[in-house]
């Protein structure tokens, strides 16, 4: 372990052999830190926080710190960092509420610069946020999500599983898995054909999640009238079940719709 001299490190941290810890960083009580994870100079972790293995936090990133909810009330809770993710600078992640317990950003995932993570919120693995984008308390973002700069994304807001945000976007509703989303409001513009293929998916998975889109988006039916359709006519695949439970499971917020000027 290497800490920093000018470092405030609290005697009861629970911080693995392999760390290391640069200067003017300031780290409490009740924190863990794994296994070759590095925290660079000016950082501030709180208490409550947990980083996994791996994790790699640059200057001036604050995590752990107490949610931004007028409903706290001190309770005991959480900031959860999962292995090999990197947040980069001014990254501010807050614990959670009593509402979960607690706020995640799950494995291999990244962080750029002067993003925000609020309290409730749960993040799967492998999902890039870039520079200055904001979540709300109680998003929930799934595996392989990617959101591009200067994006806003409410409350209780839902992203599915290898979903693309384009830069600017504000995010009123929840996104299915495996599309792009654009525009003002924001919309449905395509699937994420080049993101799935990167990440394995065959032309038959891709042209399926096609046609569950077109269905959904582009026939003009009706959400139920959809689902309806799609059961009955795409062949019973992992894909296909996501989107149907995805849209099922999301009710508060409702999902995005398709830009009115696509056309079949």
């Amino acid at each position: 372990m290497s800490i920093h001299s000018l470092s405030v490190v609290h005697p009861n941290a629970k911080i693995h052999s392999g760390v290391e810890i640069g200067p003017f960083s300031y780290i409490e009580d009740d924190v863990e830190i794994g296994e070759g994870s590095s925290i660079g100079p000016n950082v501030t972790i709180y208490a409550g926080s947990r980083l996994g293995k791996n994790v790699k936090v640059y200057p001036g990133a604050v995590i752990g710190g107490e949610p931004q909810d007028l409903k706290f009330a001190g309770e005991y809770t959480t900031a959860e960092i999962g292995d090999h993710t990197t947040v980069r600078e001014y990254v501010t992640v807050n614990r959670g509420t009593a509402a979960a317990g607690k706020t995640v950003v799950g494995k291999n995932c990244l962080l750029m610069a002067y993003a925000h993570i609020a309290h409730d919120c749960i993040l799967g693995n492998n999902i890039v946020i870039a520079n200055n984008v904001n979540l709300a308390g109680h998003v929930i973002l799934d595996d392989y999500v990617i959101i591009e700069g200067q994006v806003g994304v409410q409350q209780f807001v839902r992203i599915g599983q290898h979903s693309f945000i384009a830069g600017g976007s504000l995010v009123r509703k929840s996104v299915p898995p495996y599309i792009r989303a654009a525009r003002e409001p924001l919309s449905y513009i395509g699937v994420n054909r080049i993101g799935l293929q990167r990440r394995g998916f065959s032309i038959e998975q891709i042209n399926r999640i096609h046609e569950i889109y077109r269905i959904l988006f582009v026939r003009g039916l009706n959400i139920t009238n959809a689902l309806t359709e799609i059961e009955a006519s795409v062949p019973v695949c992992d894909e296909r079940d996501d989107v149907i439970q995805f849209i099922e499971q999301t009710e508060r917020t409702g999902i995005v719709r398709s830009f009115r000027g696509l056309e079949e």
